[in-house]
């Protein structure tokens, strides 16, 4: 069975090995997530190192259909964000 790692259980992990406080962990976390979060906001990809890439695409409007009715209706242009995992992580999760 998989479990879920959680934005706590992350905070907890950074209080554990790095000895912060519980409230200092959560911080550092947040301030972290919220830089990525900036980065992609301001259409800029995200690079991690040994990690991945977050991508910023944009999305053209385009003419899609309703699989219930078969109407079509226009989709509206937007931006949505992909990631790519590094070779490294890959390897790592396939180990």
């Amino acid at each position: 069975m998989t479990r879920t790692l959680t934005r706590a259980d992350i905070s907890s992990s950074i209080n554990r090995k790095l000895g912060f406080s519980q409230t200092e962990s959560a911080e550092i976390l947040d301030a972290v997530l919220q830089e990525i979060i900036d980065g992609m906001a301001e259409n800029n990809s995200v690079k991690l190192s040994g990690f991945g890439n977050f991508v910023v695409r944009r999305k053209k409007a385009r003419i899609g259909r309703n699989p219930k009715t078969g109407k079509e209706a226009t989709i509206s242009a937007r931006n949505s964000v992909t990631f790519s995992v590094s070779q490294m992580l890959k390897k790592r999760v396939n180990d």
